[in-house]
């Protein structure tokens, strides 16, 4: 097992370099200047336009840029924004806010996703299996500023549960609501492949042997065929944590939540290229870091699976 971790956090050095790269290429070859783009529609000293492209490195080939950049960074320094705040201080006041959300979304997929797939894989072609189908259709086809207006409209304007934006992103209990829109489309995939994987393992020999044993009900289905079921399930659970935290940046904007996503929103239309290369690192560590883990899982899922 050690030595397959190892192996594979070797495999995520030029996966993070080659993505890291991509994303610096796409932000710093551009067209614009930021630099110019911070005075706005008065006119820039040219020398301190010059004096502030060679403080961001700006002045240099976007190759010595990156391999600047990657010097830093492995010193724990993301840079400095445009505005003077580093980006470290600004991801800190961020990230925890979307890591509450998204944690939040993602209890809401597991538990709903999960629990309506098992149901509806174990009860194929009842009335709750239909009405899940539906459920989950039309979930998904919903967009998600669409279902944020409704869950705004119906918890907050009609039935005055919640308020209509989060006032105190450290309150838990404000984050539910748009924890259960960010949430939303993902539960519904979760449902629908708990559902397909249920119904496939129904079939298989190990569940007959296991029925034939005379195994209570409760532990076939929980230690037989909701363990073997979940593999693919975890699979897509571990890649979508990453993509709920990228994800975010309408819903954030909807509820004014002040969290990474709304933080990438600006910093892109201000063309703030340190701040955008900063966040994106951070959650393309987080995306291999949450593969890992989910490789790892499989073993615990299925004893089958071993790891040389």
């Amino acid at each position: 097992m050690g030595t397959y971790v190892l192996r594979r956090i070797l495999q995520m050095i030029p996966v993070f370099i080659g993505a890291t790269l991509l994303i610096f290429l796409m932000v710093y070859t551009l067209p614009g200047d930021p630099i110019a783009a911070l005075y706005g529609d008065k006119a820039a000293d040219p020398a301190q336009v010059a004096q502030l492209r060679h403080h961001y490195y700006l002045d240099q080939p976007v190759w010595k840029q990156y391999l600047h950049y990657m010097g830093n960074l492995l010193q724990g320094n993301f840079g400095t924004s445009f505005t003077g705040r580093p980006v470290s201080e600004l991801m800190k006041q961020a990230f925890p806010v979307t890591i509450r959300l998204a944690l939040v979304a993602f209890a809401i997929e597991i538990v709903f996703g999960i629990g309506f797939g098992l149901l509806s894989g174990l009860k194929r072609g009842s009335l709750l299996d239909s009405l899940v189908l539906i459920a989950t259709l039309i979930v998904i086809s919903i967009p998600v500023f669409v279902l944020a207006y409704i869950a705004q409209t119906v918890f907050a304007t009609n039935l005055g549960w919640v308020t209509p934006t989060v006032q105190d992103s450290t309150d838990i209990t404000q984050l539910i609501l748009p924890g259960l829109v960010l949430g939303s489309l993902s539960l519904a995939f979760v449902a629908r492949l708990t559902r397909t994987s249920i119904g496939e393992n129904l079939r298989a020999d190990y569940m007959r042997t296991a029925v034939a044993k005379g195994l209570p009900q409760r532990t076939v289905i929980t230690r037989h065929l909701l363990r073997n079921s979940l593999i693919p399930v975890v699979t897509f659970l571990g890649t979508d944590l990453g993509a709920l935290m990228g994800g975010a940046i309408v819903t954030e904007g909807i509820f004014n939540v002040q969290g990474v996503g709304n933080l990438l929103y600006r910093a892109i239309n201000q063309k703030e290229g340190p701040t955008v290369v900063g966040v994106v690192t951070v959650l393309v560590i987080v995306y291999l870091v949450a593969s890992l883990i989910v490789d790892l899982l499989y073993a615990v899922l299925d004893p089958r699976i071993r790891y040389a």
